[in-house]
């Protein structure tokens, strides 16, 4: 009896998150490229601050590294949004954010196994889990890519 009403219950769940992958995937795209883009916008729009905070963490070429920084999360922000280009555009996010935490947070780096809460609390975590999420399991359906695929296929 309890077996059978176990299996029974495991099925309707399987059925209902079955559904669920593609809005989960366009809400961390929403989301994360607008936030993306907020950020990359005002990395761009205040370029002097932003080479300046660039030039105090010794960055090389400061001024160079704040533009690719910048347009980076600014464009590839707007390409995540609408989900074109998706994986490609996660790639140089995933790597901004791994720069981001190597220059601004080395200290939850290196407390990573001791204090797990410092890493997952620095600004890069979140935008680096959306960019993996989105490299690892695509745009989904609700996407530019999403629709291209599926004209291709018809």
């Amino acid at each position: 009896m309890i077996t059978k009403l176990w299996k029974t219950a495991n099925l309707i769940l399987d059925r209902i998150a079955s559904y669920l992958p593609d809005p989960l995937l366009l809400g961390i795209r929403l989301y994360w490229g607008w936030q993306f883009f907020i950020t990359g916008k005002g990395k761009l729009g205040n370029l002097e601050a932003t080479t300046g905070f660039f030039t105090e963490l010794g960055i090389p070429f400061p001024k160079l590294n704040a533009i690719m920084a910048g347009s980076t999360e600014c464009f590839g922000g707007l390409l995540l949004l609408v989900g074109l280009f998706s994986r490609v555009v996660s790639v140089p996010l995933i790597t901004t954010m791994v720069v981001a935490y190597l220059t601004t947070e080395m200290e939850a780096i290196k407390s990573l196994w001791s204090d797990s809460d410092a890493f997952v609390s620095a600004a890069p975590f979140l935008f680096l889990l959306a960019s993996v999420i989105v490299f690892t399991f695509g745009p989904g359906r609700y996407s530019i890519d999403g629709v291209l695929k599926n004209t291709r296929k018809g």
